[in-house]
């Protein structure tokens, strides 16, 4: 008897990446693995979309459109290469304008886009249909898509057998167009008797010529007892990728499930062991400089309690370790499950997930509820669309007030239509003033990335690649540069300030300058007594107020930007800005003195 032949997606050039390196992967680096991959035979890829595509504007100086262009040649041109969008979000963390979900599709499909995998993170199926249209219309195949996780211990109301019955029914009864549908967990919680039961499900729904998928992560421990529930429920495709981008926070490893699966009656997507080492051999040899966090690679037994996304895990933790308090990990995870149970039961993948993140960060820096985050706060007020239940009604008053915005039962789309800033001529614009093409890409780009990706078509992004080497020598080159750069002191002598530098390691003066009170333009001039400090480690994003101005108490200062969103810094007293510490793009730690007053 025939085995039943299972279409295995290659997610290791996306989600892999995304779930090890938080998408930061140099083009160079790794089609020549894409060429080997096709040359023995695997021929469907997850190649793009999801935060995959602001990674390379944000932090490789790179186009996404142009490695979407050369991952087609490298694939080949039957290669099914397949993106991940979400809903009237696109690859955005904000919702888009209908006119710019048309502008996503259309560029996807130019760049030879076959697939599109789209999804809704609060599983309001109303969010998929404009794109899902579009889409179809533009001659891609659309897999619709339902999300998935498990609740954590003691919550209910959402995430069962019958509340994806109910999405599916929701799918059809929208008429929304689809070729495959996807059951998508981000974060790998979905127990292997549920993911059965939900397979089975769709199954008797859709009937026998329905393509299902189900797509899940190894962040919890238990992908494979799930993708082996799946199969025996009669699905049609899993998500695979190799080493060193498989397995813990990312989808199983290829060899793994050849493995799980052997004598068993499934053609994993004709993959062959002999030709799939190989093709991890020459992967890990293309990747070899890369620094791997040490938390992508292991299961975490505190996921089923907050469940967070492999791709969102690794790039918090990466951002944590780069401002130095990744030691409170294990703290804001811990907040997440209240977080969860009071937002509304969102499935915790990108954007939901990055603002259930951001609201423990915020509950365990700022203290519990004090601070309501943006993108949370906007989730549980109904801008993003209707959540799975009501949020906490209580959460849900101090969003309004905090953010200063009414409840809504609005569609999102027709939201987002009403702003201007969401608008091809919006963008037109900005770029115009730049002196920047008013290109389709670049409208998209700087609508997709705001001030990043106009720092991008300005060629001023930054370069922040995680290689071991370069790294290292980063680290060697900042301890020489702060071994050799003078100390500035400033002195009153008879009255009169000066500036004197002395060279570090002697006791050499290198230079002495009378600084003037009409001279001096510096923001730090004379220390107030009013401290204003950091509540978290982060990098100034912009700096509102200026030396001499009088500012109230609760008065923004400046924003810093943490964990992707923005922290508002004010002091707590009123009064005259005396100096600011700090400057534009400086990273700070939590307690840094940002700010004096008098």
């Amino acid at each position: 008897m025939a085995k039943k032949y299972i279409d295995v997606m290659d997610t290791t050039f996306r989600d892999g990446f995304q779930s090890v390196f938080g998408g930061r992967v140099l083009m160079d680096d790794f089609l020549p693995a894409v060429e080997f991959a096709s040359s023995i035979g695997i021929n469907h890829f997850e190649f793009g979309g999801g935060a995959r595509f602001q990674s390379l504007f944000f932090y490789l100086q790179e186009n996404a459109f142009d490695m979407m262009q050369r991952f087609r040649v490298a694939a080949g041109a039957e290669a099914n290469l397949q993106v991940l969008a979400r809903g009237i979000n696109t690859v955005m963390l904000d919702t888009a304008s209908e006119e710019m979900i048309k502008l996503f599709v259309k560029l996807f499909a130019k760049y030879e886009t076959t697939t599109v995998r789209n999804f809704d993170a609060l599983n309001d199926m109303r969010n998929l249909q404009i794109s899902a249209d579009e889409i179809v219309n533009n001659g891609m195949m659309h897999e619709v898509t339902v999300t998935l996780m498990d609740l954590p211990p003691g919550c209910t109301g959402a995430h069962d057998v019958k509340f994806y019955r109910d999405k599916v029914i929701e799918i059809l009864d929208l008429g929304i167009p689809f070729d495959s549908i996807v059951f998508k967990d981000a974060s790998g919680t979905s127990n292997p008797a549920k993911i059965y039961q939900v397979i089975r499900m769709a199954r008797e729904l859709l009937g026998d010529e329905t393509h299902i998928r189900l797509h899940t992560h190894e962040t919890a421990g238990i992908s494979v007892a799930a993708y082996l529930a799946a199969l025996e429920a009669g699905v049609d495709g899993i998500d695979l990728a190799i080493s060193p981008v498989s397995g813990g926070t990312s989808q199983p490893d290829m060899l793994t499930m050849l493995h799980a699966t052997k004598t068993m009656g499934y053609n994993l997507g004709d993959l062959e062991l002999s030709k799939v080492l190989e093709y991890e051999r020459f992967l890990k040899n293309q990747l070899k400089d890369y620094f791997i966090p040490p938390e992508a690679t292991a299961v975490n037994p505190l996921i089923p309690f907050a469940p967070m996304p492999g791709g969102a895990l690794t790039a918090n933790t990466q951002m944590m370790r780069d401002s130095g308090n990744l030691d409170k990990f294990d703290e804001v995870i811990e907040a997440m499950t209240e977080v969860v149970q009071k937002g509304g039961y969102g499935t915790s993948v990108t954007p939901v997930s990055q603002f259930y993140w951001q609201q423990a960060y915020a509950n365990v820096m700022f203290g519990k509820w004090e601070k309501i985050t943006k993108g949370y706060g906007k989730m549980v007020l109904g801008y993003f669309g209707k959540t799975p239940v009501v949020p906490d009604p209580k959460i849900v008053e101090l969003a309004s007030k905090q953010l200063n915005l009414e409840p809504t039962f609005k569609n999102p789309v027709e939201i987002a239509n009403e702003d201007k800033t969401k608008s091809i001529a919006y963008w037109k614009e900005i770029l115009e003033k730049e002196g920047i093409e008013a290109s389709e890409e670049n409208i998209f780009i700087a609508a997709a990335c705001k001030d990043k990706g106009i720092a991008f078509l300005k060629g001023e992004s930054p370069l922040m690649v995680r290689k071991k080497e370069e790294q290292a020598k980063i680290k060697k080159d900042e301890i020489t540069k702060s071994d050799k750069k003078p100390q500035e002191y400033t002195v009153v002598v008879n009255g009169k300030s000066y500036s004197v530098q002395v060279a570090k390691g002697t006791q050499a003066i290198e230079s002495i300058k009378e600084v003037s009170p009409e001279s001096s333009n510096s923001s730090k001039t004379t220390s107030g007594s009013i401290k204003v400090t950091s509540q978290t480690s982060g990098q100034v994003f912009k700096i509102v107020k200026s030396v001499g101005d009088s500012v109230e108490a609760g008065e923004t200062i400046m924003i810093l930007e943490a964990m992707k969103m923005e922290v508002e810094v004010a002091p707590l007293e009123s009064g005259v800005i005396k100096s600011i510490e700090v400057s534009e793009g400086s990273s700070v730690v939590d307690g840094q003195i940002l700010a004096t007053l008098e």
